[in-house]
């Protein structure tokens, strides 16, 4: 019987790694270099911390609009030709800018051309994101028992993304930003081209009525409302990703011109974090089945306060990043406790809504987040971090005092 199984179980995963696995891997890695890379790019080209935040603005914007239509948009097209389309899209526009900032390196136009860059690439990542968890559905759903091996793997694929691109993209930014760019181009060809091999996923019927994203996300609001630990927990973790946006926008600010470190230090700084992150995540696992969720979550709480007041005010470059570390660990712990929490509370058909609704709300602050640094002097980026540490730190305090004696918070 296993001589039987074993051939199966090795086509099985041969045939996930092929259409699943490596087209996930090429975007992953393609969005995490132009997420932590544009903004990186544009202070390389234009030396303006103010245009530094706009871009970083300019990519977040497009993104929320973007997450409004791109589930509705999955389910009718389905999740390979949008997933094929999104980063076809993305190479198109990335290799359009290499060629433009290599004819023009300087000036207006490499200006123009790294803030349009900014905003297309954030919505084609924003497509791409959500056509490849469709497709990580489906094929979790096909394999049945072994569905958290898919599921597994997959999470396995991002973080391991999250922990190369940044320090990948500032270090192909040393030989210039067409080096850099048209490596993401070259990632974002190999994700569209493997993407045709993206088994189909289910597609609403050609009659079906159109879905109207609004209603969806009112309805998620609603239900976010009617429950109060959700609700606590969302607001405190909204606030704590202003936190987390600014410090974002503003570490190529920070690392390169307050100390002096080169761009590919900045890529150090967030590819120390996702480790940081991975590793709190894993740990947080554990800790939940002996301390509960309020205490886990109050903990990490605490810790990515303290980290933030405290990387306001980093004396140096390494103290900076060892903080920037220990509060997304902070804020990766409480991201566990959340998904855990609405699980438990969100009714299953009311969950689809509900859970873009939120991933909405928490998304807010990053836009926001490249304004003020675009607003703010660099001389003062220090005061405006220490006070939205500050409104982090208060904001969490109130949401885990309130959480305190809620009944599902309690194990």
């Amino acid at each position: 019987m296993s001589q039987a199984v074993t051939p199966r179980h090795a086509r099985h995963t041969g045939g996930l790694m092929r259409s699943i696995y490596l087209p996930r891997t090429a975007d992953a890695l393609a969005s995490a270099m132009s997420t932590y890379g544009i903004p990186l790019l544009v202070l390389a080209t234009t030396r303006s911390a103010a245009l530094t935040g706009a871009a970083f603005a300019l990519e977040w914007i497009p993104r929320l609009a973007a997450f409004a239509w791109a589930g509705a948009i999955v389910d009718r097209r389905g999740a390979a030709m949008v997933f094929h389309l999104a980063s076809l899209g993305r190479a198109l526009a990335l290799a359009a800018g290499a060629v433009l900032l290599h004819l023009h390196p300087s000036g207006t136009v490499a200006s123009a051309t790294v803030m349009v860059i900014a905003a297309t690439t954030g919505a084609s990542t924003e497509f791409s994101y959500i056509a490849a968890e469709t497709a990580g559905a489906a094929a979790s759903r096909r394999a049945g028992r072994r569905a958290h091996r898919v599921q597994a793997a997959l999470l396995g694929i991002d973080q391991t993304a999250t922990l190369a691109g940044p320090a990948l993209a500032g270090v192909l930014l040393l030989a210039g930003p067409p080096p850099m760019l048209a490596v993401i181009t070259v990632l974002s060809l190999l994700a569209a081209l493997l993407a045709l091999r993206t088994p189909p996923s289910p597609v609403a019927p050609a009659r079906a009525p159109k879905a109207k994203s609004g209603a969806g996300l009112l309805t998620g609001w609603r239900t976010i409302r009617s429950l109060p630990a959700l609700g606590w927990l969302v607001t405190g973790l909204t606030l704590s990703n202003l936190a987390t946006g600014l410090l974002q926008a503003a570490g190529p600010v920070i690392v390169v011109q307050h100390f002096g470190q080169s761009t590919t230090a900045v890529g150090l700084v967030w590819s120390a974090a996702a480790a940081a992150t991975l590793l709190s995540v894993t740990l947080c696992r554990f800790a939940l089945d002996r301390l509960g969720l309020w205490l886990v979550g109050a903990t990490c709480a605490a810790l990515a306060s303290l980290a933030c007041l405290a990387a306001a005010q980093a004396p140096d470059y390494l103290s900076y990043l060892v903080l920037v570390a220990v509060l997304t660990a902070g804020e990766g712990g409480m991201t566990v406790v959340l998904r855990t929490l609405r699980s438990r509370l969100i009714a299953p058909e009311k969950f689809g809504s509900t859970l873009s609704a939120t991933i909405l709300i928490l998304l807010l602050p990053f836009p926001v987040a490249g304004v003020l640094t675009a607003l703010t002097p660099p001389d003062g980026l220090g005061r405006v971090i220490t006070a939205c540490a500050a409104l982090q730190a208060l904001g969490l305090f109130c949401a885990f005092a309130r959480l305190r004696a809620d009944p599902a918070l309690r194990t």
